[in-house]
């Protein structure tokens, strides 16, 4: 009876060893496939946090002070005025 249970049981055994060792494998591939992904992204990710530095670093050249009177005298042809040229408008 029990040499009965062992033929049975065997290839039960067999396809399981077998079955979970696909799993393993399939596992690791799927596993390394998204590893890769990660990289990706975080290279992608530190690409783009450089390009904003750059435009943060752009922004805050475009905004300095002395920038836009240069650009404005030079480029508009606008100026302070004179103390004498400015007039006061009350209601």
């Amino acid at each position: 009876m029990s040499r009965r249970w062992i033929f049975v049981l065997m290839p039960v055994l067999w396809f399981a060893v077998l079955g979970s060792a696909i799993a393993v494998a399939r596992t690791r591939h799927e596993s390394r496939a998204q590893f890769a992904e990660l990289e990706r992204l975080s290279a992608e990710r530190d690409e783009l946090n450089i390009e904003f530095n750059k435009l943060q670093l752009e922004q805050s050249t475009w905004s300095n002070h002395g920038f836009v009177e240069r650009t404005a005298s030079a480029q508009r042809h606008m100026y302070l005025p004179r103390p004498d040229e400015i007039k006061f408008v009350t209601p």
